[in-house]
């Protein structure tokens, strides 16, 4: 039996049980009726998420969390091998035990915070309140909302939550008590409500059970809630897409028809339709567009990294220079010579915030990161579809072809006067890459449209040699030509300004889908266009193909146009050219004001920060994976 006294928590069953055996929570029970795709998230891969909801529930549930009284065990009958000698006082000649007292005589019992076990259906229940006296008890649970109400008026619990109370009622009766009702305490309402523990409910909870265990030995994620009206307030939808994943699901019919959709069946591809309208009029963006979260950037040679409490401190000799939020803080950026505090380091893993550590030449280095996700399901669907050389080839065909899609957007958009004959040459390598029959085919198309493509770059950048054309005179007389005369794309080391800012952010960017394939599940080293390397994030390169100009080129020509960078933010050793510390400041500045920026999703129709499409176009990738979905949108832009 397991059973909680004073927080500490008996499991003397081992660890790893198989799923008909494993101890169920009875909240888990509660979430596989609400739906199983929640349940699925929660209990077998170990993720959650607090929304509004979820923080006011916590601060409601204080009191009951308290332990104040021990709910003492229940009497039972003798063991009928117990000898006549043997007997207790309180036995009768017949060996039994003493017949129970009127209730009177037993005193009113208030347990809070009871951590009880069922072997009989292997279910764990922990109950907020235990009304017990002598043998009879009632579990009270205490529930944030309201309840429902009938059509006849009459307020009753919902289904979940009568699943739940059923589930403590059993617990309890295996535990010798007699349980024949248990009461939901609604605070918005101050309502207690009854729910009798009828045979009916019995059965619907054991089958609730049996269902659950069944999700759980399954190891796949169950299909997503159809516009259902219980998503919007859900705090996991950011992780589910439901509507996302539904969409996909069909995208001819219902999503709209911009974007490269790889599919791994009969089907490979839809090339987007420029004059398409943008997504679906009524899909739902269910959680914000933007995290409310921010970056921490550590740029200061010889710093020191620290926390006070639940604060983040930057010190410079011993002086502090920054404080930040642990809550308010998304990642830790460490570039250069920075010390962090083992304190500090274990309080950003335990909090998953993830510490990324960069050179002084702004190489990427890696990542310290906490353990998030406890399924392992994703990652052995990761593993197995790298050896299907047709998968491979497909997705990053479409990849391929959704950058070189954007980089001639890029140039239409930007360039002053773009030419005609390398924007058609740029689209007939975007179509030739599509019908490409091995990687490294497609590598030779890829180096093909990149050298157009930065054969056009210098055209983007509006200030250059000489001074701005479209500055006042007295202005240009003024100020002193920047060097930022780009002809072609040069790196280890870059040996102009452009190019060692081009370096920073693709750096940049692969932090960010480094972290963000870490957090959804996925290994970030092993990919399926790049091939594994020691040292390189190949799934990340993967996936920042699409929006390497995006996000990544469109940040340096903000930077670079609006005069953020200047010739005084860059020094030269030999061939190499990098930025100062300020000038690291300050591109920084641009890269994250790009990375906030909202854009509207060509297959969803909402729109949404840069920072939160990675993940979406991450976590969608992953559902393709898992086979959940058969096409996979690639990120194009019109």
């Amino acid at each position: 039996m397991i059973q909680q006294r004073n927080g500490a928590l008996d499991h003397r069953s081992p660890e790893n049980l198989p799923p008909e055996l494993e101890y169920l929570p009875a909240r888990m029970i509660n979430e596989f009726v609400y739906c199983p795709r929640l349940f699925f998230l929660e209990h077998v891969e170990g993720v959650f998420a607090h929304n509004a909801d979820t923080i006011d529930g916590e601060q409601k549930h204080r009191r009951v969390d308290e332990v104040t009284k021990e709910l003492p065990a229940a009497r039972r009958k003798a063991s009928p091998s117990s000898a006549a000698s043997q007997k207790s006082p309180g036995t009768s000649e017949s060996g039994d035990a003493e017949a129970e007292p009127a209730a009177p005589e037993f005193p009113m019992i208030h347990a809070r915070s009871i951590t009880l076990a069922s072997d009989t259906h292997r279910v764990l229940a922990k109950l907020d309140l235990v009304e017990a006296q002598g043998l009879t008890a009632t579990p009270i649970d205490y529930k944030r909302g309201s309840p429902r109400i009938d059509v006849d008026g009459t307020p009753t619990a919902w289904e979940p939550e009568q699943v739940q109370i059923c589930v403590q009622a059993l617990v309890l009766r295996d535990n010798g008590y007699t349980c024949s009702e248990g009461i939901i305490y609604f605070a918005e309402t101050k309502q207690r409500i009854t729910i009798p523990i009828t045979p009916e409910l019995e059965a619907q909870t054991l089958d609730a059970i049996a269902r659950a265990r069944r999700v759980m030995a399954s190891q796949w994620m169950p299909p997503p809630l159809v516009a259902s009206p219980k998503c919007p307030r859900c705090s996991l939808v950011g992780i589910c897409l439901p509507d996302e994943s539904v969409a996909c699901q069909n995208p001819l019919s219902d999503a709209g028809t911009q974007g490269y959709l790889f599919d791994p069946g009969p089907r490979l591809y839809q090339i987007s339709n420029a004059e398409a309208p943008a997504g679906p009029p009524n899909l739902r963006r269910l959680f914000p567009s933007r995290d409310d979260r921010r970056p921490l950037y550590v740029n200061t040679p010889g710093a020191t990294l620290g926390k006070s409490g639940e604060v983040l401190e930057v010190k410079e000799k011993g002086k502090k220079i920054l404080e930040a939020r642990m809550r308010d803080t998304s990642q830790v950026n460490l570039l250069g010579p920075v010390q962090v505090s083992t304190q500090c380091l274990q309080s950003l893993l335990l909090a998953e915030i993830p510490v990324a550590f960069f050179s002084m030449g702004h190489w990427f280095y890696g990542m310290a990161s906490g353990i998030s996700l406890k399924n392992i399901m994703t990652r052995r669907q990761q593993f197995r579809r790298t050896d299907d050389p047709r998968f491979c080839l497909e997705l990053a065909r479409a990849l391929v072809a959704g950058k070189i899609h954007n980089c001639r957007v890029m140039l239409m958009r930007n360039h002053i006067a773009p030419s005609a004959d390398e924007l058609r040459e740029l689209k007939r390598l975007e179509e030739r890459t599509l019908l490409c029959t091995s990687l490294d085919s497609l590598l030779g198309l890829e180096g093909t449209a990149a050298a157009i493509y930065f054969s056009l770059f210098s055209g983007m950048i509006k200030v250059g040699n000489a001074a701005d054309p479209f500055a006042p005179p007295e202005e240009q007389a003024a100020s002193p030509p920047l060097p930022f005369d780009f002809h072609k794309r040069n790196r280890r080391p870059p040996r102009d300004p452009v190019n060692a800012l081009l370096s920073f952010a693709y750096s940049l960017l692969t932090k960010e889908l480094t972290i963000t394939c870490t957090v959804v599940g996925l290994d970030p080293f092993l990919g399926y266009y790049h091939q594994p390397r020691f040292g390189r994030p190949a799934l990340a390169l993967d996936l920042m193909e699409p929006f390497r100009p995006l996000i990544a080129d469109s940040a340096v020509l903000t930077a670079i146009n609006s005069r953020m960078v200047q010739a005084e933010h860059f020094i030269q050793a030999g061939d190499a050219v990098a930025l100062t510390p300020a000038g690291r400041r300050n591109f920084l500045i641009a890269f994250e004001q790009r990375m906030d920026n909202l854009v509207t999703h060509p297959i969803f129709g909402y729109r949404l920060s840069y920072r939160r499409l990675l993940e979406v176009q991450t976590r969608l990738l992953a559902r393709l994976l898992t086979e959940e979905l058969g096409h996979y949108p690639v990120f194009v832009t019109r």
